[in-house]
């Protein structure tokens, strides 16, 4: 009997491993996300019944950040994306992967939220320190209530995409909601005492944020722009006024004027990353910086 050479063997080894695993992906259940935090809320809910895949990755921007041609392979592979609501990426791409993708449903995680409009039609021309793209602020996951909103939205959407496991995934989000009432709690606990004070924060990431717990929101961006040196000087002239004490700057964002702000106001400048997967412990945490119980004074 003649041998089969060792490299052909190997070769067809590999050949059916690689089909074992096109077979597995095949199978895999996948939903696409936006930003990391969805990631978080949908995992919370389905466990390990649907691979969620974010598209921005970590130190970009959902604002402007564009897929590259691999991702977008990966997100064709999906069975639905869900989109947080209107931020620069979804706005800019969802109709193209909509129309290349026609069998992908489309969730929008948004809704139900009491949406903050543009602050641009708010304040009047130059003199606004917010800047949110199109005619609604994006950042719902930065409040107790949107956070309830999305999770909420994310399990409605999964029991329509597989109806059999609705008692799995209605179990996931009432733990989440157990969840989010208690970092309501707490935050509640370190904020309440700093009602009508002011932070400063290069982007306006947390403007449900400060809704939310009655604080204001200065932002150091205007219009998705750096700002001219009139406007940092009338926004450090108000800083002084609002007494803030905290010039909070993303990963994503160059911190030069941060700095800038942050010294000539005497204020501490804190890197923070409302983007973050762990949403728990990023919402505590920007609590507890404003409520100055870190332990860091600088």
């Amino acid at each position: 009997m003649k041998r089969i050479p060792y490299w052909i063997c190997l070769l067809l080894a590999i050949v059916g491993l690689s089909a074992c695993q096109g077979k597995k992906e095949e199978g895999t259940r996948i939903i696409s996300v936006t930003i990391e935090p969805q990631r978080y809320f949908v995992e919370k809910i389905a466990g390990d019944l649907f691979q969620v895949y974010c598209v921005t990755p970590a130190g970009q921007s959902p604002e402007t950040y564009d897929p590259t041609p691999q991702q977008m392979v990966q997100i064709s592979r999906s069975q639905a994306y869900f989109r947080i609501g209107e931020i620069g990426f979804e706005q800019a791409w969802m109709k193209n992967l909509q129309s290349q993708n026609p069998d992908m449903r489309v969730f929008d995680l948004s809704e139900g939220m009491e949406l903050i409009k543009n602050q641009e039609e708010e304040h009047e021309g130059e003199e606004a320190h917010h800047h949110h793209h199109g005619s609604v602020d994006p950042h719902i996951w930065t409040s107790i209530s949107g956070a309830k909103v999305i999770a909420q939205n994310t399990c409605q959407a999964l029991v329509k995409l597989d109806p059999e496991n609705q008692e799995t995934y209605q179990t996931g989000y009432q733990r989440l909601i157990g969840e989010i009432d208690s970092t309501a709690v707490e935050m509640k606990r370190l904020l309440q005492p700093l009602a009508g004070s002011a932070f400063i924060i290069y982007h306006p990431t947390l403007t449900y944020f400060a809704r939310e717990f009655g604080l204001q929101q200065l932002c150091i961006e205007l219009d998705g722009k750096e700002p001219s040196p009139a406007q940092l000087k009338r926004l450090i002239e108000t800083a002084a006024q609002s007494k803030a004490k905290v010039v909070f700057v993303q990963q994503e964002f160059d911190q030069k004027n941060a700095e800038l702000i942050a010294k000539e106001t005497g204020c501490r400048l804190v890197k923070i990353n409302p983007l973050s997967y762990n949403w728990h412990d990023e919402m505590i945490r920007l609590a507890t910086i404003l409520a100055g119980k870190d332990g860091q004074t600088d």
